[in-house]
């Protein structure tokens, strides 16, 4: 606790208040503090600081505390003498906005200014007093966007009974406003197209070559009711990372994501429920070679504190949250960030790092590179299991393994992918591609020989099969290529 001499050094400012005397205007001071993040009123020293005391500090105590308990709500205080100096000290509260003589005055500076409409609107969504997410939605009418289609997607989700008619089932729900319009929650589960109702609304993935944002390999943004896009974006990933797979014979096979979809799910479903929606930036997935990022706009709501995620929920859309914990969309409260951490230890990868602003949630996957340790063959119940890795090849994977069906040179896999710089073709295309065992060298034994070529492997071949099942593919045997290039 600072002494009065710190206090005084400290001088007039955001959280330091002088007065010469209790004077009328000492409620407008404790209801500023209280909407900001409280602070100090000294009660007999002056504008510039100089001392000059009170007395009968009792009496004095006994005012002050009945003006604290005027504001509504009361605000918390603390009373101090300090030699002939009183000493207020306004908490961080825990209930605004509070508001004296009703106005709402906030700390500005080294002054308090009664608050205008829009700082008061401001402050009743940013303390949760007003749910964005539970007021009407102006845009979505009842008669054009609620057709019997919309309508019976969303009630077998939401477990509605057949014979309910739907604005009884959505007045229960708690989905309609007071006055009769769909709430924004409603909406979003609702909607056809999300972004005619809210344009930041939609989610967006996409996948960067590298690791940075330079280059864009693939790009989607959902845009349909939140439990679709939901769905949509985890698709989208899977389709994308790195997945190990155990064939075991000639039919069954087991997949091995390289990171827990489930984790995904739960933070992509965090990203969506929990954002601020009254932000101009929407929620995004952004994959890159060496992490995966899921972004929430908004940062943390009022109430929470970073060293409380995974054992603190506060809900800044709540209404949106029951409704997709109905659909079994969502887990129970609170158990968001928790269960990612523990399905990344029982992945038997590192848990995600989060990282918060005034502004945004992130939270990053950090991805395992392609190949590595699960490459190779290892045994199992049943006898021996083929393992390797395969993910969604960029477009220019794709050309170079049905074009290397037959063996191919280099440079002419340059042309094929439209590629001028050898340096970086092989490193950025060539490389991932024989990491992943996807293709191969004819000539191992003499990387840079002036007659090397490169041809799919059998594994490489799985992936266009998979990708396109059933398309007529080259009669090529990896006999039939080795014969080629072993003749002198």
């Amino acid at each position: 606790m600072k002494s009065l001499s710190d206090l005084l050094a400290l001088g007039e400012g955001s959280t330091v208040e002088f007065k010469r005397s209790l004077r009328s205007d000492l409620g407008r001071e404790l209801c500023a503090f209280a909407n900001a993040a409280g602070g100090v009123i000294l009660i007999g020293v002056d504008d510039e600081g100089t001392v000059h005391g009170i007395k009968r500090h009792n009496r004095l105590k006994s005012r002050v505390q009945s003006i604290a308990r005027s504001a509504d709500p009361p605000i918390s205080i603390e009373l101090e003498s300090m030699g002939d100096v009183l000493v207020i000290r306004v908490l961080a509260q825990q209930s605004k906005p509070y508001s004296f003589g009703g106005k709402f005055f906030v700390r500005h500076g080294a002054s308090s200014q009664q608050m205008t409409r829009d700082e008061v609107r401001e402050l009743f969504f940013t303390e949760g007093v007003i749910r964005f997410d539970e007021s009407p939605c102006h845009r979505f009418s009842l008669e054009e966007d609620l057709n019997e289609e919309v309508w019976a997607t969303f009630s077998r989700r939401a477990k509605i009974p057949d014979h309910m008619e739907p604005q009884t089932a959505l007045r229960n729900l708690e989905l309609l406003a007071s006055d009769g319009r769909m709430t924004n929650a409603g909406a979003w589960l609702l909607a056809m197209h999300i972004r005619k109702l809210h344009m930041s609304a939609h989610l967006s993935c996409a996948l960067f070559e590298g690791t940075t944002k330079r280059e864009i390999l693939d790009r989607r943004d959902f845009q349909s009711d939140v439990y679709t896009m939901i769905n949509d974006a985890i698709t989208w990933v899977r389709s994308k990372i790195n997945v190990r797979y155990i064939i075991t014979g000639s039919v069954s096979r087991e997949e091995r994501p390289e990171l827990p979809l489930d984790a995904i799910r739960e933070a992509v479903v965090n990203a969506v429920v929990h954002r601020d929606y009254r932000s101009t930036a929407n929620a995004q997935v952004c994959l890159y070679h060496d992490r995966l990022e899921i972004v929430s706009p908004g940062g943390l709501p009022a109430g929470m504190t970073e060293a409380e995620l995974g054992a603190k929920s506060v809900p800044r859309n709540p209404l949106l949250f029951r409704i997709l914990h109905r659909m079994d969309a969502v887990e129970h409260i609170g158990s968001g960030i928790r269960r990612i951490r523990d399905l990344c230890r029982e992945w038997g990868v590192a848990a995600p790092a989060i990282d918060v602003s005034d502004h945004w949630v992130m939270v990053v996957f950090r991805r395992s590179p392609m190949g590595g340790e699960d490459s190779g063959v290892t045994s199992g119940r049943g006898g021996q299991h083929q393992v390797g890795t395969k993910s969604a090849p960029s477009r220019h994977q794709v050309k170079i393994l049905r074009r290397s069906l037959i063996a191919q040179s280099i440079i002419e896999l340059m042309a094929v992918a439209g590629r001028k710089d050898r340096t970086k073709f092989r490193n950025r295309v060539l490389r991932p591609l024989l990491d992943a065992g996807w293709i191969e060298m004819t000539i191992p034994d003499r990387p840079t020989s002036r007659n090397q070529k490169y041809w799919t492997t059998a594994a490489g071949r799985a992936v266009l099969e998979e990708m396109d099942p059933g398309k007529d593919r080259p009669p090529v045997t990896e006999g039939e290529v080795r014969r080629e290039w072993s003749q002198p």
